[in-house]
């Protein structure tokens, strides 16, 4: 007979993502997991299986909770050009009052693990397909409705976005300063607007 988990998986896992994002994947043991997540060593290998597997779990975790959080908010409830703005908006609030200056735990998988194990290349790229796909999305409603530029086409747009994005991430790692961030976005986001005659 199978025991039941003596945890609440959602919360192992955020502790988890939260170890693997401040000290990287490389730098976690399967011990500081394990102290992390409040749970024996047997318990992790049990529950999740080897370090890669739980990083992948974690990930996944981290990226639902995030990213698909964001975009499910946002596209519901915004029209679409307001969309784009309070998707960067939030990125930068969270970036400047991120103090570990942890970054985008995908962002630094992208650099850190990607390069290096194909099946999270592939996740990852994944990942960051939905993202453009999202500002593709949101471009093309508001290109319909008036309210964004059609000077340029909506996947170049949204892949200017999608760069505008992994850049505000990585550049918060170092200099997380809202004039800087905040000043980075007003631009790209200007090329957004409908010229007005």
């Amino acid at each position: 007979m199978v025991r039941p988990r003596e945890f609440d998986e959602n919360a192992v896992l955020d502790a988890a993502a939260h170890q693997f994002w401040v000290y990287g994947y490389e730098a976690t043991s399967v011990r500081d997991l394990a102290q992390c997540m409040g749970i024996t060593g047997a318990s992790l290998y049990n529950a999740f299986g080897d370090k890669r597997s739980l990083f992948q779990r974690a990930l996944t975790h981290y990226i639902d909770n995030s990213f698909g959080d964001r975009v499910s908010r946002f596209e519901r409830s915004l029209p679409p050009l307001d969309a784009i703005k309070a998707f960067f908006r939030e990125i930068v609030e969270r970036s400047v009052s991120d103090r570990d200056r942890k970054g985008c735990l995908l962002v630094n998988s992208a650099l850190e693990v990607a390069p290096h194990d194909a099946g999270f290349q592939t996740m990852i790229a994944n990942v960051l397909v939905a993202v453009e796909a999202f500002f593709r999305r949101c471009v093309l409603a508001g290109q319909q409705a008036g309210e964004i530029s059609t000077a340029q086409s909506a996947d170049d747009l949204a892949r200017l976005l999608l760069g505008l994005h992994l850049g505000i991430r990585v550049l918060a790692r170092t200099r997380p300063e809202r004039a800087l961030l905040e000043g980075v976005v007003r631009p790209a986001l200007a090329l957004l607007e409908p010229k007005v005659d």
